[in-house]
Formats: structure tokens, C-alpha cells, sequence
């Protein structure tokens, strides 16, 4: 794909047509397949969508232990208008440590969902757009995210979404074991706002991907993920608690919504 087209399907995603992109009557045309939207209609749609917790089970890097199931909705649960909320809540009795290191004290349950879907890029699937709209806490010690990462090793790692007990969202990209982080860091105006937060991922060599971050439509950074090519990554969403967010943390129930999550890939 040349770098023209490369920079029509980043700025249209799946809005353009095979005529805008050059590729009609075309062997190689690149055809674009819609992967996961309106997964928050009800919750049989949810349910085939998407996992309870985090893939490797229910704890991470903070002081939240992550709840939910088909029938337990305390934690993870869908609103009106396609809306799905996870609330945090901080619990007054002894839960012991988080089994993830830095392995902190558990204050809190919470919730997180990972995709059934996950993001790999190569030959066969070059590009692909992960979107979503969102409400994020962002007082001290709350800790949202919407985010990649390896479903077989760590890195790579993308953050499309992460606020970290402040005003700020990191768009961070894990390059490879050696490489280190990429950051991006834009101040949003009131996160408890809906809000639009993208990634667009564009295969450019054997082994690497360049991927472009959004803020509400205008894009806000470009990030080279080395090694990401043939990688699979789990998408999840989660609020987690304290840790690089800070602490204490709330001592009220806080709410993290998400509406129109979507996933798309062109196939070449």
C-alpha cells in the first residue's frame, strides 16, 4: 500500500470506499472488515464480544481486584444508549495483595473486560482502527485505561486511553523488550466528559508498525512499535486503582463508561 493510501485510510478509516483508495478493479484491493461495534447493546451482544476480567485473571499493577461474571453486574454492568459502566468501590476488610507486582494491598473492587477479538498485524490484515468513546475519573488514585497488549509475551503494549490521578491522558507505546516507551501526553478537558480516543495501526515494514493516536478526531502523535508485526494483543478495558494513579485513592463508588468501541481491519 502506498504511503497516499496509507494516509486516506488513517484519516477515514472505514468511512472511505475502495473508489477514494485507489484499489477498485484492482487484485490487491484492500477490503475492510468491521470486527467488534455496538457490543453494548444488551448483554447477550456483550457476552459474544467480550470477556469478564483481565485475560490472565483478576488482578493487575494496583490496589483494584477485578469482578464480574454473566450474573454478578456490581462491577461491570450495561446502561441505557449502549453505554457499559464499570464502578470501583472501596472495601473496608483485609483481601490480602494483588498476586501482580508491585503486588499492593487490595483496596478495591473493580472491574475489566478484554475483547474476544484481539489485534494482529501482518501480510494479511496491514491496518486496523480501535476506537471508542469515553467518561474517565481522573481524581487522584483512579487509574482508567483502554489499552493493548500481548496475548502470547509482553511487550508490545499500546495505551490508547490512560489517566493517571490527573487531567492528563497517556498514549503510550510499549516499542520492544529493548526499545522502551513512546509516550504522548495530552491534557483533556473535563475526562469525565465523553470523549473520543483512537489508535491507528499501519504495518510499514517486516516487523514494525507505526501507530497514530486521536484525541476527539485530531490526531495527537505518531509512535513506531517495533516488533508488533504478527503479534497478537488483547484489547481491554479496565478502572484500575492507586498505584502510578496515586493514593489514597476515592473513598465513593467512581464510574468508568465506554460507548461505541469499535474495531476494524482492512484485509489485503
Amino acid at each position: 500500500m502506498t504511503l497516499n493510501r496509507r494516509r486516506l485510510l488513517a484519516a477515514g478509516g472505514a468511512g472511505l470506499t475502495a473508489a477514494a483508495l485507489g484499489t477498485t478493479g484492482t487484485a490487491g484491493a484492500a477490503t475492510w472488515e468491521t470486527l467488534v461495534s455496538g457490543s453494548f447493546a444488551d448483554y447477550d451482544t456483550f457476552r459474544s464480544a467480550w470477556n469478564h476480567r483481565y485475560p490472565w485473571g483478576s488482578d493487575h499493577n494496583g490496589s483494584a481486584r477485578m469482578y464480574g461474571s454473566a450474573t454478578d453486574r456490581n462491577h461491570v454492568f450495561l446502561e441505557p444508549g449502549g453505554v457499559l459502566a464499570i464502578r470501583a468501590t472501596r472495601i473496608t476488610w483485609d483481601e490480602g495483595t494483588s498476586s501482580a507486582d508491585p503486588h499492593l494491598p487490595i483496596r478495591y473492587h473493580s472491574g475489566a473486560v478484554h475483547a474476544k477479538q484481539q489485534v494482529r498485524v501482518n501480510d494479511q490484515f496491514p491496518n486496523w482502527e480501535v476506537r471508542g468513546e469515553f467518561q474517565a475519573p481522573s481524581a487522584r488514585g483512579t487509574w482508567p485505561a483502554f489499552w493493548l497488549t500481548g496475548a502470547n509475551s509482553w511487550p508490545p503494549e499500546s495505551d490508547i486511553l490512560e489517566f493517571k490521578g490527573d487531567t492528563r491522558n497517556w498514549f503510550n507505546t510499549y516499542r520492544d523488550a529493548g526499545g522502551g516507551w513512546s509516550s504522548t501526553i495530552k491534557a483533556v478537558s473535563n475526562p469525565g466528559a465523553w470523549h473520543g480516543y483512537r489508535a491507528w495501526i499501519a504495518k510499514v515494514n517486516a516487523t514494525d508498525v507505526d501507530i497514530h493516536y486521536y484525541l476527539d478526531g485530531t490526531w495527537v502523535g505518531q509512535h513506531r512499535g517495533a516488533g508488533f508485526v504478527d503479534q497478537p494483543m488483547w484489547i481491554i478495558l479496565n478502572l484500575q486503582t492507586e498505584g502510578s494513579s496515586g493514593d489514597p485513592g476515592p473513598s465513593s463508588d467512581t464510574y468508568y463508561r465506554a460507548r461505541e468501541v469499535y474495531v476494524g481491519r482492512t484485509r489485503a
